[in-house]
């Protein structure tokens, strides 16, 4: 048995590459993890968490819009943490992100690596995590979380020893309830035998070896709060909760409640505002407006009468008076006239006018 780590000397790796697709048209122009969730970008929390948990270095590997990432965090004083950043000139998936990254890591061949998704909130237990993984010492330590429908996720079964035995990929028929959660610890020896310089998945590729091979790759499994934010629905959903108090996060501009209300908004005493909304610097909800569970973001205005309901406002957008939405995304700039009703999946892109009008939308405009 190995002697539990010394957390504080714990450094950790952030994915943060991708483009965020599934959440068009907000990352048109902002990468996923700097999107402003519950009144910071989304990497705040995770970062905040981390030195929370006594991380002190962390090496962003970046892709997409990379120089976004510097501008945003700097070298990580702010946030109390040692910050670096590698960029991939292409893309290499999660295994050779990883192995890009670890070029800038300073730790020993035998220290542990905490490797985070940069898209997921979670409030588990990185102690726990690390210190399972330092006891039976594993090549690799795996958050899991149990989740309602496993068909909708790769599924990770173990055995009665905690040992991952299989990678498996979305099927009807799931032998088990258990997901990849997106947070691992790594053996620092074992990311440098992931090749280098070429696309690696660490799902269909590094971990499926490491099990073949008879190397030791751990489940660590905690039912906490999880939450994959890459999709609208969900990334609403993410910043309603830390505003509700339903995760705590060290990260968090003010007081947990009914909506946060960020410097120079202006909500209206006769506007309802409820449900864990943001309303972001500059903007504005005017008498008679209703608001629940709904990202406001900086310098929008919600006219009076309208009704917005678990949707994202862009920046400098406008929502005419009695316009309803529900369920919607409105890119940077763009006008719902007054009267119009958009629903169900709506996602109204950056600029774009819709004039006064009694039509209900249910798809892109």
């Amino acid at each position: 048995m190995e002697s539990s780590p010394d957390i504080g000397h714990l450094q950790a790796i952030l994915l943060v590459g991708g483009q965020g697709t599934r959440l068009r048209p907000l990352t048109l122009g902002t990468p996923k993890p700097l999107l402003p969730t519950a009144g910071v970008p989304f990497l705040a929390h995770q970062l905040a968490r981390a030195k929370s948990f006594g991380v002190e270095r962390i090496v962003f590997a970046t892709s997409y819009r990379a120089s976004m990432f510097r501008e945003a965090f700097g070298d990580g004083s702010a946030f109390g943490l040692r910050l670096e950043y590698m960029t991939e000139e292409t893309p290499l998936g999660t295994g050779g992100a990883i192995r890009h990254a670890a070029e800038a890591l300073t730790c020993g061949p035998d220290d542990p690596v905490l490797v985070l998704n940069g898209d997921i909130l979670s409030g588990h237990d990185i102690h726990a995590q690390v210190r399972l993984h330092q006891e039976r010492g594993a090549a690799v330590t795996l958050h899991l979380t149990e989740v309602d429908d496993p068909s909708r996720f790769g599924c990770v079964p173990t055995d009665d020893d905690g040992r991952v035995t299989a990678f498996l990929e979305k099927t009807p028929y799931p032998v088990t309830n258990r997901i990849n959660a997106g947070c691992y610890v790594f053996r620092r020896s074992v990311i440098d035998r992931i090749p280098a310089g070429r696309v690696v998945s660490v799902e269909r590729e590094t971990f499926p070896g490491l099990i073949e091979s008879g190397q030791l790759v751990l489940g660590y499994v905690e039912t906490a709060y999880w939450l994959d934010v890459g999709t609208p629905a969900a990334y609403i959903q993410g910043s309603r909760d830390l505003v509700l108090g339903r995760l705590h996060s060290p990260a968090m501009p003010g007081p947990c409640g009914e909506y946060l209300a960020l410097p120079d908004s202006i909500v209206s005493p006769e506007a309802k505002v409820s449900g864990g909304t943001v309303v972001g610097s500059g903007a504005i909800v005017e008498a008679g407006a209703t608001v629940v569970g709904s990202i406001l973001l900086d310098g929008c205005v919600i006219g009076p009468g309208a009704t917005v309901t678990d949707s994202v406002v862009g920046p400098g957008a406008r929502i005419e008076g009695g316009a309803v939405l529900s369920d919607v995304v409105v890119g940077d700039n763009a006008v719902v006239g007054a009267r119009n009703e958009l629903l169900a999946g709506a996602r109204l892109w950056p600029g774009v006018v819709l004039p006064e009008s009694s039509v209900r939308f249910s798809s892109d405009v």
